[in-house]
């Protein structure tokens, strides 16, 4: 079965585009091109899809609000892809439900992926966009605590296929989990938090850590039962920035 893809962008060129790369790979169906966020919202209220691929900067309803409203009101899985100037949305976009954050400028392998991973129920974060995010909350920049980010591969022991390069390098300064009850946690749980925030993959935190996959799993678990999140993604974001409630904001 094909996994249905809904395109939304409003530069005609970039849908269109996207359209012949994504129907040149045997997974995918494009079921539909719209030019904003409302029409995305419309049209997968009323017909099937599995992924919406979206704009951020878009007429009558940006990409973060169409998120939203696909993440609460339907079983779309929304996935971000724009430029590398718009990296200020990635958290908003997050918070908002986005399954993905991922630059247009990517391969076109590096996108499938993406779609396949975001189907299966993981998260794509890209590291460059990472770099940058990061560099916004040491620097003091991207809105205070909040703009502090992590990538995300949920669930369970997963890798991120569609991840770029290395794990990005760990936020100095009192950004590394000084903003977080470490009480609530053992030093092991917060070995592991640390890691996940610094992008790691389960099977790169069990090398690191010299434990199994399956405990580094287990305590992941543990993780989310004790604050409430959901993913690693939040895990990260929580670590870095102390800040749990993201769904509610």
């Amino acid at each position: 079965m094909k996994i249905k893809v809904l395109i939304a962008d409003d530069n005609s060129f970039i849908r269109e585009g996207m359209k012949i790369i994504l129907t040149s790979f045997d997974e995918f169906e494009v079921v539909a091109t719209v030019s904003d966020g409302a029409e995305a919202v419309a049209y997968c209220r009323d017909n099937e899809a599995d992924v919406a691929l979206l704009d951020v900067r878009m007429p009558n309803m940006n990409g973060v609000e169409a998120t939203r409203i696909l993440a609460e009101q339907t079983k779309v899985k929304p996935l971000i892809l724009t430029t590398f100037d718009d990296d200020e949305f990635v958290l908003e976009a997050v918070k908002a439900g986005a399954r993905g954050y991922l630059l247009k400028n990517n391969d076109p392998e590096r996108i499938r992926d993406a779609i396949k991973s975001v189907y299966n129920d993981h998260r794509v974060l890209q590291d460059v966009v990472l770099d940058k995010i990061r560099s916004n909350l040491t620097s003091g920049g991207g809105g205070g605590a909040g703009a502090g980010t992590g990538v995300g591969v949920g669930p369970g022991t997963s890798d991120n296929p569609a991840s770029a390069g290395g794990a990005p390098a760990m936020p100095t300064g009192s950004a590394g989990g000084d903003r977080i009850d470490r009480s609530l946690f053992t030093e092991r749980e917060l070995d592991v938090m640390a890691q996940i925030a610094k992008g790691l993959s389960n099977k790169e935190i069990s090398k690191k850590l010299f434990i199994s996959e399956g405990t580094t799993a287990n305590y992941i678990t543990s993780i989310l039962n004790k604050t409430g999140l959901e993913h690693r993604t939040q895990i990260a974001i929580y670590y870095l920035t102390g800040e749990v409630k993201l769904g509610d904001e």
